[in-house]
């Protein structure tokens, strides 16, 4: 008999942290490795929020606080949700977690019980389905159309609803492949969701702040207010605020599921770490004028990926409206041999090819629920990102 729990055969490590860490021991060993699997900004926290974290320590703030959040933290939040959101949350509403993957994980421990369904679209952030197999549920997923830049439609949600579904989980603009959904999009889905009351939505906003071109940023309950009492609308300071190792994350929900998420939090990590919690007051109060200047330089990132990538032969790489992501498809690769003799049979095996004889890192598409296809995170320099197309376009070159 296992000593181990039958659940953790449900579930898998994540590819992202992977990929992450063997980059940084090929790295360590002295290869040279452009590192593009992180989900991470590159850019430093802002000063003022660093300022507040060791204000925080001097004036002696490092004492436990409430299990899901100091007050001051959460006013901050439901000010940021009327500010940006539309959204009114009374602070009993709110809950802050350690990253939003906490938020996620109390969410889906105090609502799944043994056969429940999530819906949740391909491709997803590794870490979706899991959570939901961690629940004792079952996800199911619904696969992206590749000329909508992988986002599902109203007519293939409603497909996937059942008397058994509990939650559906959206996420845009998107991790993996940055597509944000529009007003018009997003209504279509609501639309279906008002028709299926024992259906919950898990809106995740954790890239928000990150959209370009044309494209404006809007979440579920916001379009569609008579989703308000069945919605969890889920942020953090991560990604807008380079603050990923800060670990703060927060949602917005009706009482007694934020009441049910602060009993799992309370008998597991109970309360966030307070330094951070006083820097992340600082980076929703605070000046916000820093983030529009991130964003451009993310764009222009963007742009020069897209450009590189499908200059690259057997590339094809869609345009996204927004997160730090892009999503290229390697269909014309597969099957393939590298210049160092490497068959590639998969998104996977490409991406193997492509760290053991190039140098750059990426995830392969597998791990996101959808192929053939990888993730680039062009969260770093334009220097690097410039070498790492120019690479790939080598590593491309030589397939025969």
């Amino acid at each position: 008999m296992s000593f181990l729990s039958k659940t953790l055969e449900r579930v898998k490590p994540s590819p992202t942290v992977a990929v992450t860490q063997l980059a940084a021991e090929l790295k360590r060993a002295g290869r040279d490795v452009i590192a593009l699997g992180a989900g991470e900004p590159d850019f430093d926290t802002p000063d003022n929020i660093k300022a507040a974290a060791v204000a925080a320590i001097e004036a002696g703030k490092t004492k436990y606080t409430a299990p899901d959040g100091i007050i001051e933290l959460k006013e901050a939040i439901c000010a940021k949700f009327k500010r940006e959101n539309g959204l009114d949350y009374q602070s009993s509403q709110i809950s802050v977690s350690t990253g939003g993957k906490q938020v996620l994980y109390n969410a889906f421990m105090a609502t799944l019980n043994p056969g429940d369904e999530v819906i949740v679209p391909a491709p997803y952030w590794v870490s979706y389905p899991d959570i939901v197999r961690l629940g004792g549920a079952e996800p199911v997923i619904v696969e992206g159309v590749p000329e909508m830049g992988y986002k599902i439609t109203a007519d293939q949600l409603e497909a996937a609803i059942t008397p058994k579904t509990k939650w559906f989980i959206f996420n845009s603009p998107s991790n993996p492949t940055g597509a944000g959904y529009s007003r018009d999009e997003l209504r279509a889905l609501t639309d279906v969701l008002l028709r299926h009351p024992h259906v919950w939505v898990m809106s995740d906003d954790m890239y928000e702040h990150l959209a370009y071109d044309d494209f404006t940023f809007c979440s579920p309950a916001e379009v569609e207010p008579k989703l308000y009492d069945r919605t969890l609308t889920v942020n953090g300071v991560s990604k807008a605020y380079a603050m990923t190792g800060w670990r703060i994350g927060y949602a917005g929900g009706p009482e007694h599921l934020i009441a049910a998420m602060r009993k799992v939090q309370g008998q597991s990590t109970t309360n966030p770490c307070t330094i951070s919690q006083w820097a992340a007051v600082e980076a929703l109060n605070g000046p916000q004028d820093f983030l529009a200047d991130r964003a451009e330089a993310f764009l222009r990132r963007r742009n020069l990926v897209v450009e590189g990538l499908n200059a690259c032969v057997g590339i094809s790489c869609a345009v996204p409206e927004g997160a730090f992501y892009v999503y290229p498809s390697v269909a014309e690769c597969i099957g393939k041999t590298s210049a160092g003799g490497r068959k590639i049979e998969n998104d996977e095996a490409f991406c193997t090819a492509l760290l053991e004889e190039e140098g750059v890192a990426v995830v392969f598409g597998a791990a996101f629920g959808l192929s053939p296809n990888f993730r680039v995170s062009y969260a770093t320099s334009d220097e690097a990102l410039t070498e790492a197309c120019a690479r790939i376009a080598r590593f491309c070159e030589g397939l025969v």
